[in-house]
């Protein structure tokens, strides 16, 4: 019996250490990102990122998952309409952080557990008690006091991490039914073959560059014409994508090894992450209002992990929550 518990304690530490190490290379990603974004086409950078991410996936990933057997599926329509919820999820929200504080827009996201709880309501018909309703709300009140609408400080792109936020919790709903019948990876082959899809299709209809010029940075990060990268930005995009494809297997091992429950309060590492690399690369630091907001955001959706654990309900961030960063 002790050796057992010994085991499992091991592989709980296991677990949240990989969970730890998945939020710092998500982290990564979305800094990397960023500090490409006033040179590069994002659909450019994306389709660097994927390609690693995909050439991971099937080397490294798909042997461990069992070898090709691993990718057959039946549904592959739900594939693809996870595979563009994934990829528009990720393009709004790596649009917003062309001109976002990192914290913020980091922040701004991980409210989709919390619309995962509203979502399974109306899409699932499970049912949710006054304390989550009543964190949900707290955590959207989060998002306000994040965004601040109706003063100076809100723009646009502002919303495109909630934008990003409401598309990554269609895509639970759709990982959730495929869980059922598909491997992992085979969920992570098709999103990478989608995000490279889509990021070719993109640079073939606009990567010369024919809409750019408009002198707003965020629609420029979306229409600036795609150049051959510096040597140095080659090994960004390159360590961009490992990034993501580290932080996707390691997420994927650490709810494999332990109860979403244990594994999912440490998923948002990420913030504190997020914080420091704004202050250190992009001298960003939170405001007391956005302190507030963001602590709002963390606490209700934390809060929301722990009480559907509670209630032996399916936890609402049971699938690895960084949407493939």
């Amino acid at each position: 019996m002790g050796v057992r518990t010994a085991i499992a304690g091991n592989t709980g530490v296991v677990a949240v250490l990989c969970a730890v190490g998945a939020a710092i290379a998500f982290s990564l990603n979305d800094v990397g990102i960023k500090f490409l974004s006033g040179d590069y086409a994002l659909h450019e950078i994306v389709l660097g990122r994927s390609i690693v991410g995909l050439l991971f996936t099937l080397f490294f990933f798909v042997p461990f998952a069992g070898g090709w057997s691993a990718l057959k599926t039946r549904r592959p329509l739900l594939h693809l309409g996870r595979g563009l919820a994934v990829v528009c999820a990720n393009l709004i929200f790596f649009a917003g952080l062309a001109t976002l504080p990192l914290a913020d827009a980091v922040a701004v996201f991980f409210v989709s557990p919390l619309i995962i709880t509203g979502l399974s309501v109306i899409m699932l018909g499970e049912k949710v008690g006054p304390r989550r309703w009543a964190a949900v709300f707290v955590g959207l009140a989060g998002v306000a006091v994040v965004m601040r609408p109706g003063t100076a400080a809100f723009t646009l792109p502002a919303l495109f991490p909630l934008v990003a936020a409401l598309f990554y919790a269609l895509l639970h709903m759709m990982t959730r039914r495929l869980g059922r019948t598909d491997s992992a990876a085979a969920m992570a082959f098709y999103v990478q073959a989608t995000f490279v899809v889509i990021s070719i299709l993109t640079g073939l209809a606009i990567g010369d560059g024919k809409f750019s010029g408009t002198g707003d940075p965020t629609l420029e990060f979306l229409v600036r014409p795609w150049i051959w990268p510096h040597p140095e930005d080659v090994m960004i995009i390159l360590a961009i994508g490992l990034a993501s494809a580290m932080g996707g297997f390691m997420i994927a091992a650490a709810y494999k090894l332990a109860e979403a429950a244990t594994v999912a309060p440490f998923e948002y590492v990420a913030m504190p992450c997020s914080i420091l690399w704004g202050v250190l690369v992009f001298g960003d630091w939170p405001d007391v209002i956005a302190w507030l907001g963001i602590l709002m955001i963390i606490g209700s959706g934390i809060f929301v992990i722990f009480r559907e654990h509670q209630t032996g309900q399916e936890i609402a961030a049971e699938q690895p929550m960084p949407r493939n960063r």
